[in-house]
């Protein structure tokens, strides 16, 4: 049986040396495999992919891509308020476009939303219900 994870996530981006300058700034690091239309960042357990938006259109077999294929949010959860705090900081000082100050929430935890330079929905949270592993992983156990 497969185990349930994800290894990569793609997005598809407007200019990728903006994206990679972006995500480069909030930690992720570009790997030597990247090539001009898209760059590989390596993160903590899983790849960010930055495509060529135009490339992944094309790609998409009979306008899939292009079509949509719902909502998504991306999340980073962290082990304070604080600690989300300054995050959100740096991801907005790095280009991204504030959508929702980090905040309380009715759910009893504390969390913002930013968009990176291509739109991408991004959260950022402490949820005081989760543990987090030395890593920063989630632990759900």
């Amino acid at each position: 049986m497969t185990p349930a994870r994800i290894t990569l996530v793609t997005l598809g981006v407007a200019d990728v040396a903006r994206s990679v300058a972006f995500y480069e700034a909030l930690g992720w690091r570009k790997s030597p495999q990247s090539v001009a239309t898209t760059a590989f960042m390596s993160g903590e357990g899983i790849v960010l992919s930055l495509w060529d938006r135009a490339e992944m259109m094309a790609d998409g077999s009979e306008g899939e891509l292009a079509a949509g294929s719902g909502s998504v949010a991306l999340a980073v959860n962290f082990d304070s308020p604080e600690a989300v705090d300054g995050f959100y900081a740096r991801a907005v000082e790095a280009g991204a476009r504030a959508v929702k100050p980090p905040q309380k929430v009715f759910w009893g935890g504390y969390s913002g939303n930013f968009r990176d330079p291509d739109g991408h929905l991004w959260e950022v949270a402490h949820n005081p219900f989760w543990q987090l592993d030395e890593a920063g992983r989630v632990d759900l156990t």
